[in-house]
């Protein structure tokens, strides 16, 4: 392995999120700024809004029918 490659490691890297959580953990620089944690994440902290899929679906089976009777109106002509 080559020497003075490698950059400098850091075991005690100071991580510190928007909301105000702060935490350890081993890094190459010395601090990290973060938008972000699992303290404030939507997923971790069981916030997370989902997409309302059978509505979607309702609307698609409709549209499905509408065009079925169209087609069926037009073959019987």
């Amino acid at each position: 392995m080559k020497k003075e490659i490698h950059p400098q490691y850091f075991p005690n890297c100071k991580v510190t999120c928007a909301c105000g959580n702060t935490f350890t953990l081993g890094a190459t620089v010395s601090e990290l700024r973060v938008e972000i944690c699992s303290n404030c994440h939507p997923i971790y902290t069981g916030k997370v809004k989902y997409i309302d899929t059978a509505g979607r679906l309702d609307k698609f089976k409709t549209r499905m029918e509408k065009s079925r009777s169209i087609k069926e109106g037009t073959a019987k002509k």
